[in-house]
């Protein structure tokens, strides 16, 4: 095996599809109902229920009852205010002939506190339902919306305040907290019943066990679950960022069919969306919308039956099983690990909204002001006690994370943040990474590995008084064989300077990073870390790839990856580059073509301004008989809309030439414009036909098309 080669190394300055916002989390809060606090760095706030052995809330305890530390150290309680709240159900108020003729509010469509700092909802319980359509079918959309109207007429209180969020597409927030019945049952009522129930489904992976729909080629569309998955886990994480304006604390009732994870690739934000909610007080507790069902043999009348043998031997009900298992884990751990708790596998889903809201009873919010001040970004453990021997159960957060002053960091400590960071287990997600791993064949048994990593500009901090801006990003990746041996290294710091104006626009913008590799066929794992070294904010990204050995014979046409793009890029463009290619590093990069660099889009979304280019190569194409330098390949590609037809048609292609710097290879490159399609969800076939050998294959994608 040949160890790895660093090819080249360059950031580009790109379009970001999805722009990310931070919000600031107010950390002051009342000792009573009008009072302020200052905001200040080292005020910790600390929410504590305090319940006695049967249960019931003790809500008669003082300030001098408690005793708070952090790492075993006492603290000045500043702050002590009582949160007390019934759980005894209010019937609605006899409807008159004026309530009648009223018309409601405009319900309020952003979560808003009125002064932050202070609790705006005294002895109030906050209740968020978040109805997640995105995973849900028809029939769980329309028992989501049954329970909350149940719970609505039948088991609100009069402490009890409720907002209301819809994710379909993207997430909306259809009203402020309000306690008006009226306006949360409209707001339900009209709730869009079937609104994208199409992606509650997992994608086709193209295994044994999959549903057998009578299809000639099935796609492995792992990639676009992973994509997905993430996606709603985001819309939770943002979510939680608008409820972190309230310093009270908050139940999200999060109504989901499921939520399924595709192994490791959605940990980092799975973690990122669990962050956000515990730095909020956000507490989420997951309702699993399909009830308590059965898993019949290969499946229910609404699913064909699996491809392969599984309904004879046993695997197609253990894929069942396994699926729905691993939906009900991912729901479990964002509730347990943000201190709420999941209901599953039960029809009557009021039960699950009365549940999480007699969790939120009476509790206390204690607030001191921290006597370890060093700002070293460490762990520190929080333990609230009772005094004079009172016995009762005491529930609370269980620490948090101080400040971090970067600058105090010295080169010694930057260096071992990023080995510990490297070798953790759990990723960081201070700034959220997308990456994305390639291959081409470049000899017989070698192949060159480009990496492409996409870094939101929102998340890069710039520093410089005025004039010209500048970062420093730190880029770090490490590739390991199946037998754990590092095949492969990268290590760099790339420092960009910007003018002022270009430097404002960052926040819709993205850097997108590339570096390659030379592997051998084989299956290999990458884990890639990402430090802006303005703010010492780390991201990292792990995933696993295989480089497939193409030199046996095979029935189909042999292809390199393709490559989806949205916009190239002269190579002096970039605005960091690390070290200089040379002109034999450039030939042998097949997504550099006369010093113009195809930047991939990761995320497959494309605007319908852009043109969407096509790349890719084609191995082993037999000679045409009439000329045996030249190869004869025809090239379709065809889009196909959300129901399955047809929207668009590009082609016949020809393509004959070979590449000058890669055996047995006919380079494709071709570019569609997409102005004339609408705005949605689509699948992309590419069929490639080899006429004189007579082979075929046609790799498909999922992309989105937005305005």
């Amino acid at each position: 095996m040949r160890h790895s080669k660093f090819i080249a190394i360059l950031v580009t300055f790109s379009a970001l599809a999805q722009q990310q916002q931070t919000q600031t989390q107010p950390v002051a809060l009342p000792a009573g109902q009008m009072a302020k606090f200052s905001t200040t760095s080292n005020l910790v706030v600390v929410d504590v229920t305090i319940t006695d052995k049967s249960g019931k809330p003790v809500d008669n305890l003082t300030k001098e009852n408690f005793t708070i530390l952090e790492d075993g150290k006492p603290q000045k309680i500043s702050v002590f205010d009582l949160q007390k709240l019934s759980i005894e159900s209010e019937p609605p108020p006899p409807l008159t002939l004026a309530d009648q003729h009223e018309v409601p509010p405009a319900p309020k469509t952003t979560i808003t506190a009125d002064s932050p700092g202070q609790v705006q909802y005294h002895n109030k319980r906050l209740m968020a339902f978040f109805f997640d359509f995105s995973s849900m079918g028809i029939p769980e959309q329309l028992r989501a919306q049954e329970a909350a109207l149940d719970y609505l007429n039948k088991k609100i209180t009069k402490d009890d305040v409720v907002a209301i969020m819809l994710y379909a597409s993207t997430l909306m927030v259809k009203t402020d907290f309000t306690s008006d019945r009226n306006v949360l049952y409209d707001i339900i009522k009209g709730l869009p019943i079937g609104e994208m129930s199409e992606l509650a489904g997992m994608a086709d992976t193209g295994d044994e066990d999959s549903e057998d729909t009578g299809a000639a080629f099935v796609a492995d569309e792992s990639e676009f679950n992973i994509f997905n998955t993430d996606r709603k886990l985001a819309a939770i994480e943002k979510a939680s960022r608008m409820l972190a304006a309230l310093p009270e604390k908050k139940a999200l009732i999060y109504f989901a069919g499921g939520l399924a994870k595709t192994g490791v690739d959605n940990q980092a934000q799975l973690e990122a969306s669990i962050n956000a909610a515990v730095k909020a007080n956000v507490a989420i507790y997951p309702i699993d919308t399909r009830g308590l069902s059965a898993d019949p043999p290969g499946g229910g009348a609404s699913k064909a039956g699996s491809r392969g043998s599984g309904n004879f031997n046993g695997s197609s009900i253990n894929s069942q099983r396994a699926a729905a298992n691993n939906s009900q884990e991912t729901m479990a751990t964002l509730a347990a690990d943000t201190g709420g708790k999941a209901f599953l596998d039960s029809n009557d889903l009021s039960l699950g909204i009365e549940k999480a809201q007699h969790e939120i009873q009476s509790y206390y919010v204690m607030g001191y002001y921290a006597t370890n001040t060093a700002e070293d970004g460490k762990y520190r453990k929080i333990t609230v006690k009772l005094n004079n021997a009172l016995s009762a159960k005491i529930e609370h957060r269980p620490g948090y994370y101080g400040a971090k002053n970067w600058a105090k960091f010295n080169a010694q400590d930057k260096d071992q943040q990023l080995k510990e960071a490297l070798s953790a287990g759990d990723p960081l997600t201070d700034i959220p990474i997308v990456l994305e791993v390639d291959y081409f064949r470049v000899a017989r048994t070698g192949y060159f590995v480009p990496v492409s990593v996409k870094v939101p500009g929102s998340v890069v901090e710039f520093a410089g008084k005025s004039g010209a801006k500048y970062t420093q990003l730190d880029f770090v990746g490490q590739i390991q064989d199946e037998t754990k041996k590092v095949v492969g290294n990268v290590i760099d710091n790339i420092r960009v300077k910007l003018d002022a104006e270009t430097a404002a626009k960052t926040a819709s913008k993205s850097f997108q990073y590339d570096a390659g590799f030379m592997l051998p066929p084989g299956k290999y794992r990458m884990k890639f870390l990402v430090r802006e070294n303005i703010s010492g904010k780390m991201g990292t990204f792990d995933t696993r790839f295989v480089v497939p050995d193409l030199s046996a014979e095979t029935s189909g046409l042999k292809l390199s990856t393709v490559i989806w793009s949205g916009q190239r890029e002269t190579l002096k463009a970039a605005v960091g580059v690390a070290g200089h290619l040379s002109k034999k590093e450039v030939a042998a990069n097949p997504l550099i073509v006369d010093d113009v660099k195809v930047v991939p889009n990761i995320t497959r979304v494309f605007r319908r301004r852009q043109n969407l280019l096509v790349n890719f190569d084609v191995y082993d194409a037999r000679p045409d008989p009439a000329d045996a330098k030249s190869r004869k390949v025809r090239v379709t590609m065809s889009l196909f809309n959300e129901k399955g037809h047809k929207a668009f048609e590009v082609g016949p292609i020809e393509a004959s030439q070979l590449a000058e710097t890669r055996p047995e290879t006919v380079p494709v490159q071709f570019q569609v414009p997409l102005k004339g399609l609408a705005p949605g969800r689509y699948i992309c076939q590419i069929n490639v036909l080899d006429e004189v050998g007579r082979k075929f294959a046609f790799p498909r994608s999922p992309m989105i098309i937005t305005q």
